[in-house]
């Protein structure tokens, strides 16, 4: 039996019957067999021969699964329109028309040959726990905003143009579908030439809340329900160049040589070295790497390679980074070579609201859930919307810690979970003081 049919069959085991309105919201549960039937659906678009899916951001499989995620929140009840950023916006009015509204929602496009859980399940799940609203006659104080971001996998391209983050530049690079992102926000229906008004403000916001698969393998390993994610990690990239000189590789003696990929290879193990010498749960990683001319018999004389750095903590990326430069110096006079550091991208940590992760953590206590704090080494659209208000993360377990990957599973009843920790969460949201 494949996964697909694995989850299909497990749909009734875990539905859970809707309470109704008359009874206390606290026992609000969401619809398991519901939300979990709508992730299978979800996963047809775009679907491939691994089992996973390759819905691109601007793509054909994008548009229809946009399409699908938008009678979804129809169906919810929600007022469904795209915004100027080509986002997906379903809003129902709360109590009190003064309160700035509470947002949950992700993203629904994936990385070539993908999984079915990444984005989709925060996507789903937010959609569930506004139709449990409205089927229970459930009315918030706040208004209520479900999110469906597009082009999260890009480089969190739709909450960064709401956020007034992403420059200009940035619209005519082209996504992974071969499009400009300035094209495909057209496809979507938003206006690029109006993307400025599509920006918001600090305070526009009273919270948002996003439920993710956790993407790594701690949750599942140590057997824990649900992650109450402390913030989205900083990551860093630079471009590094590193120059020798290319020589016949038969004629030249092994001491007269400077060979750009030795000196290549002794900066990789520098960096993992440097990076495994400091307590914590920093990362770093040298994943491209291109020597020229590149031919069997020269001796390669320029190397360029990424470096990338990653951690809540900027200023341990910093510190890791002088460390790093100190070891590159070093190589750069015993191989003959020099080493250029051209810094390409900064993305900067950004911390989940103190409040929120006790609530969080409280709520899934509550319910009967193990919880554990711990970080996103991931970048996620909740980092873009830090920027405009207080935010929160919930991470469910992904089985084995496998992601973007078609082999990329979380069991449906950790969905499950994540989607009751998600409601009863923003219920209690709906109550605070959050300013």
């Amino acid at each position: 039996m494949n996964r697909r049919a694995f989850n299909l069959g497990l749909f009734s085991a875990v539905a859970v019957t809707l309470l109704k309105p008359s009874q206390a919201q606290p026992k609000l549960r969401v619809n398991g067999g519901r939300i979990n039937a709508h992730l299978a659906a979800l996963s047809e678009f775009g679907k491939n021969p691994q089992g996973g899916v390759t819905r691109l951001a601007y793509s054909e499989a994008d548009l229809q699964g946009r399409k699908y995620a938008m009678g979804l929140m129809r169906e919810a009840k929600l007022e469904v329109s795209i915004d100027l950023a080509g986002n997906i916006v379903g809003r129902r009015a709360g109590s009190e028309a003064a309160l700035p509204p509470l947002v949950i929602g992700s993203h629904i496009d994936s990385v070539p040959e993908g999984g079915n859980y990444d984005g989709d399940v925060g996507s789903m799940g937010a959609i569930e726990v506004a139709q449990t609203l409205a089927e229970n006659n459930v009315k918030l104080r706040h208004s209520l905003e479900v999110l469906i971001f597009q082009n999260e996998e890009g480089g969190t391209i739709g909450s960064q143009l709401i956020s007034g983050e992403l420059p200009e530049k940035q619209l005519d690079l082209p996504a992974n579908s071969g499009k400009t992102i300035r094209e495909g926000i057209k496809i979507l229906g938003g206006d690029p030439t109006r993307f400025a008004e599509a920006r918001r403000k600090r305070g526009d916001i009273a919270a948002y809340l996003e439920l993710h698969i956790e993407q790594g393998g701690i949750l599942d390993t140590e057997k824990i329900n649900i992650g109450v994610v402390e913030g989205i990690v900083g990551i860093m990239h630079w471009e590094v160049t590193i120059e020798g000189f290319a020589n016949h590789a038969g004629t030249t003696p092994m001491n007269k040589r400077r060979d750009a990929l030795l000196a290549a290879a002794k900066f990789i193990e520098a960096v993992n070295r440097v990076v495994t010498s400091i307590p914590g749960r920093q990362v770093g990683n040298v994943g491209k790497i291109q020597a020229l001319p590149g031919a069997y018999n020269v001796i390669p004389g320029k190397v360029v390679l990424s470096l990338e750095l990653r951690d809540l903590d900027s200023a341990k990326v910093e510190a890791m980074f002088g460390k790093i430069r100190v070891e590159a110096a070093s190589i750069a006079e015993s191989t003959g070579t020099l080493f250029d550091f051209k810094q390409t991208s900064v993305s900067y940590p950004a911390l989940t609201d103190e409040r929120i992760r006790r609530l969080i953590d409280e709520t899934a206590k509550g319910i009967g859930l193990s919880t554990k704090q711990l970080p996103s080494g991931a970048g996620h659209d909740a980092q873009e919307m830090a920027r405009l208000g207080p935010v929160g993360m919930i991470f469910v377990p992904s089985v084995g810690g496998i992601s973007h990957s078609p082999r990329e599973f979380s069991r449906p009843e950790d969905i499950v979970n994540g989607g009751n920790v998600l409601l009863q969460t923003l219920l209690k949201l709906d109550t605070m003081r959050l300013r």
